[in-house]
């Protein structure tokens, strides 16, 4: 147990090194950046991920082709482009920026609200919105056709907006794009490691959103387009690191209204974000009490996620050797 345990902890630094260091084209300017954009803690069992990821997918950029089920989408761009230009003209996309309102407080993507950008889930690991269900029914219908679509939503970035670098923390799906209503010019585009792509309607976009990324829309029309996330395609062992993935995704399922299904982290960042707003204002009137509430919280959340992933792994180092042995 001491040995598999040192191999665990070995593992998972050397892990840490990796993506921080040395994956992709593109590098990280600092280790604070690296800390701040990716976290670092998810890169053990994201290696695993990479390391079990079948070769066609083994990239920052994707050829769809290599995925044939994905052109059933693409197909029928017009007629997902028509429900989500209706969603958009009825406010579709607001109830995400309303503090007041449980779309608001989604802790994958809630740091790109202050860019501009917003979005409409449609269905999400397990889960299909009934907001989605009655507002967008023909897309709801054809995504369903896909059981490799794990999680979809429009997503919509407004004119003059962005999206600042960043890495998706988690690897346990591909990111896919289909351009919908766009301004199709170089001015609006996505950058993944270090490559540009500028979306156009009706073309489709796959890339590992685990590779630094970052958009811009510097044109004077908003861009709005389907994103999926797509069921990276593994071997035994990473399908089964997945099963403890996929359980984390659906605990972060966010309603667009009232009447939809709220994860465990929706809920909970619901009731924590008043608290962390208060804690905030610390910061000005007293700076030490605040710093120390801020690395408490954050220690003590680093720690149980440490403990949950170290769990984990050495479930697969014993699981490894018994299939060597």
């Amino acid at each position: 147990m001491t040995l598999a345990m040192i191999s665990v902890v070995a593992f998972a630094i050397a892990s840490m090194i990796y993506v921080c260091r040395f994956r992709g084209a593109t590098r990280y300017a600092s280790v604070t950046e690296c800390l701040r954009k990716s976290w670092p803690i998810f890169a053990p069992l994201n290696c695993l991920l990479y390391i079990f990821t079948q070769s066609r997918a083994r990239k920052s950029i994707i050829a769809t082709n290599d995925f044939k089920e994905l052109a059933e989408i693409q197909q029928h761009w017009q007629t997902i482009t028509e429900e989500a230009v209706r969603l958009y003209q009825q406010q579709g996309f607001e109830s995400a920026k309303n503090p007041e309102l449980p779309a608001y407080y989604d802790v994958g993507f809630r740091t790109f609200y202050k860019y501009g950008w917003s979005k409409f889930y449609l269905k999400w690991y397990g889960y299909t919105h009934d907001s989605a269900k009655q507002s967008c029914p023909d897309t709801v219908r054809i995504l369903k056709k896909i059981p490799s679509v794990n999680g979809a939503m429009f997503s919509i970035l407004p004119a003059g907006s962005q999206l600042t670098r960043h890495a998706d923390p988690i690897a346990c799906s591909l990111r896919y794009h289909l351009g919908l209503v766009t301004p199709n010019s170089e001015d609006c585009f996505i950058n993944v490691d270090g490559v540009p792509y500028s979306w156009r309607d009706g073309e489709a976009f796959l890339f590992d959103e685990t590779y630094l990324h970052y958009a811009r829309n510097d044109s004077d029309r908003y861009r709005l387009i389907l994103m999926c996330d797509i069921e990276r395609p593994m071997s035994f062992i990473g399908r089964f690191v997945n099963l403890f993935y996929q359980q984390v995704m659906k605990w972060a399922i966010v309603p667009n209204t009232v009447g939809d299904k709220r994860g465990l982290a929706n809920q909970v960042f619901s009731r924590l974000a008043p608290i962390s707003g208060r804690v905030r204002k610390l910061k000005s009137s007293s700076k030490g009490l605040y710093l120390l509430i801020k690395y408490t919280v954050n220690t003590t959340l680093i720690a149980l996620m440490v403990s949950l992933l170290a769990g984990l792994l050495l479930a697969l180092s014993s699981m490894t050797s018994l299939f060597v042995s």
